[in-house]
């Protein structure tokens, strides 16, 4: 079984939300919901400044808080290691919202449930990238399998680390920042 994972590179990213676009068409998102948010970073002191544009999504962690604390098994890990939610199992209580560190979950007001990035692995499936890797302008996106690293996902995973290590959560979603 591939292990899924995604590398943003935050240095290409220019804020056009081109990813989130895709994603809301792909999910059948309202413009109001979005699996994707941004952040503004900056580092450095002048005359040294850096600022980059960091999209933040499910990271998919392997030790995923949002996991234990669902009451129906709704959060769950699949054998693609990929955190997924289970619709049918969610009761909206949004418990996975509150452990979550990342705020990558988003709770439906219409549904009444929560759900998150799948990494389309519907389209996965078929062959075909994530919505949001195929979409990116700048190519900052790459989407690979951690045991069998190709191409340009093999090249920048060693580049890649997780957004917050401190957070202990081991996600599959990396960046370089």
């Amino acid at each position: 079984m591939p292990r899924y994972a995604m590398i943003i590179d935050a240095k290409k990213c220019i804020g056009c939300y081109a990813c989130q676009v895709a994603c809301q068409m792909q999910n059948e998102l309202g413009p109001d919901n979005a699996f994707i948010r941004f952040e503004d970073r900056e580092t450095g002191k002048y005359p040294n400044p850096k600022y980059v544009i960091v999209p933040l999504q499910c990271q998919h962690c392997q030790d995923a808080p949002c996991v234990p604390v669902c009451p129906t098994t709704a959060s769950h890990k699949d054998s693609n290691g990929l955190t997924m939610i289970d619709k049918d199992k969610c009761m909206g209580c949004r418990r996975c919202v509150a452990a979550c560190p990342y705020n990558a979950r988003t709770y439906l007001k219409d549904e009444g449930v929560v759900q998150a990035c799948n990494l389309c692995l519907s389209l996965v499936k078929q062959g075909e990238a994530p919505a949001c890797v195929a979409t990116c302008l700048t190519k900052a996106r790459y989407f690979g399998d951690l045991d069998n690293p190709t191409g340009e996902f093999a090249k920048q995973l060693a580049k890649a680390k997780p957004l917050r290590p401190d957070f202990g959560t081991r996600p599959t979603l990396l960046y370089i920042i």
